[in-house]
């Protein structure tokens, strides 16, 4: 028996700005999008060349309430190849909201809060 991690799925608010902050802070690219033709949800997942693992962003019309994605322990973690670079970005982003110099990390937070752990490779 064997299983294959492929994809976290995380709602989002505000779908363009959510795959615009993917692309810029993480050099993400969307590989397929899915819904039904009333355009009343879609499933939109992304994913990057250095991982086969993919985002499935889940927007809903009509949805106005943040959504709680897990609460804030929960995330989900990158290494990155050029951890000076990556922080440069996400603090010229704005994005970064924890540092904790002492093991060697920080997270940044997506437009609807996601938190995400970055580590050096």
């Amino acid at each position: 028996m064997q299983a294959r991690f492929i994809h976290r799925c995380t709602h989002v608010l505000d779908r363009e700005a959510t795959i615009a902050f993917y692309e810029k802070a993480l050099g993400f690219h969307v590989v397929r999008q899915s819904g039904p033709a009333d355009g009343s949800w879609t499933n939109t997942f992304m994913e990057n060349d250095a991982s086969p693992f993919q985002l499935e962003l889940t927007w809903n019309r009509g949805r106005t309430e943040p959504y709680e994605n897990g609460g804030r322990d929960t995330h989900i973690a990158f290494a990155v190849d050029d951890f000076e670079a990556y922080h440069k970005l996400h603090q010229e982003m704005g994005c970064i909201e924890k540092e904790n110099p002492a093991m060697g990390l920080y997270f940044i937070t997506d437009p609807d809060g996601q938190r995400i752990e970055i580590l050096p490779e």
